[in-house]
């Protein structure tokens, strides 16, 4: 067994330093960000996908720790510890592991490997997201893996949607909050759909109507209460603060105007788009035609780069386009995809555009960014088996 594992070890150091030659050849420069990091930083960008699976700790100091689950977080940071001002471009590369709890598999593996670049500030956004495509799609292909499928999103096209519907800035800022979340993103949906009001039920929304109008201090000292009273003690992420939030937030949805019936069947009828590129962008711009809104602008752009990247030689044949796809991490902002191996949904690669996550981080301005990742277990396995 331990030959095995050395074995499987240096097969995947010996194809980790493939795809970094790959990366370092196009300019990227490789970086090693540290493994511990802040847990206040992860469990606020990943999204709930991710903040439960995360191996959050407290050390002696009383720091709230955690093993990095994903590295880009952490290549941002170097950045910003090297240009504070954010005020110059960035390209880095990075081979190494993170760690999160799976859900699926008979081993469960905790610790993972990523290969990926990261690509930051550069202010031709178009021309970016072109190189970290065209640079991941020539690195699962040099690394042996010769059919695959690309599969797009666009959360950029997304809010664009919901800033062009008419609706309240609670439900819009809602529904952008929610989006992160399918099962209840469709749960709220369809019982909007059917002109249902959202009335409480339940203790939860009980307690949420008891704290309505109370300052912070007050609700979070009923929220106490209630929680010692119920033998209900504070478990896994979410601090008493944060528990009273949501249950603010709840109250003011009790006493919300309800979702209009024909809003959320337009947003039900753009999520359910999944088609070639081309075909996606045509489906799109007749639900927008048929709902009376202006797309244009957030369509040209998709338009534009998938031009670009076929102008660039990448085969769009097997492509697909979804506008439901893209809700594992929440610090992205508009273009994401995956690389998908023949006969599987299980991402091979994965990234997409996140101009907010350095703004978030400390910088004094919002920064372009977009980054791609290979899981290099999954790509070895796909190549083992595609042999």
């Amino acid at each position: 067994m331990a030959a095995e594992s050395a074995k499987e070890f240096e097969a995947l150091e010996a194809q980790a330093t493939a795809l970094l030659d790959i990366f370092k050849r196009a300019g990227y420069e490789q970086v090693a960000p540290s493994i511990i990091q802040p847990a206040d930083i992860f469990l606020d960008q990943i999204g709930e996908q991710l903040r439960g699976r995360t191996y959050v700790f407290t050390d002696l100091a009383g720091e709230e720790l955690c093993l990095r689950p994903d590295l880009t977080v952490p290549v941002a940071r170097l950045y910003l510890e090297r240009h504070p001002k954010a005020d110059l471009p960035a390209r880095y590369c990075y081979n190494g592991p993170a760690f999160r709890f799976q859900l699926h598999g008979p081993r469960r593996h905790r610790e993972f490997r990523q290969a990926g670049i990261e690509c930051l500030g550069e202010t031709d956004r178009g021309n970016a997201d072109v190189e970290i495509v065209r640079l991941a799609v020539e690195a699962v292909r040099r690394a042996g893996l010769k059919q695959f499928r690309l599969r797009f999103g666009d959360i950029a096209l997304f809010y664009a949607l919901l800033d062009a519907l008419a609706l309240p800035e609670r439900w819009r800022l809602k529904l952008r909050h929610y989006f992160w979340r399918p099962q209840i993103f469709h749960a709220l949906l369809a019982k909007l759909a059917k002109g249902e009001k959202t009335n409480g039920n339940g203790p939860a929304d009980k307690l949420a109507s008891e704290i309505a109008g109370l300052s912070s201090e007050e609700a979070e000292e009923r929220v106490a209460a209630y929680l010692d009273a119920q033998g209900l003690p504070l478990s896994g992420n979410r601090s008493l603060a944060e528990i009273t939030a949501r249950l603010i937030d709840r109250a003011a949805d009790l006493v919300a105007t309800p979702l209009p019936r024909e809003v959320a069947t337009v947003i039900d009828y753009y999520l359910a788009v999944q088609a070639p590129p081309k075909e996606a962008a045509d489906r799109i711009a007749m639900i927008a035609k048929g709902a009376g809104l202006d797309l244009g602008p957030a369509l040209d752009a998709m338009a534009r780069r998938f031009a670009g990247f076929e102008e660039n030689g990448i085969d769009l044949g097997q492509a697909v386009f979804a506008a439901e796809f893209g809700r594992n991490l929440e610090y992205y902002s508009g273009l994401v995809f995956q690389i998908e191996a023949p006969g599987r949904d299980e991402a091979i690669c994965g990234g997409g555009r996140y101009d907010g996550l350095l703004g978030f981080l400390g910088a004094p301005r919002e920064v372009p960014a977009i980054g791609s990742a290979i899981h290099t277990e999954r790509l070895l396995a796909a190549v083992r088996r595609a042999a």
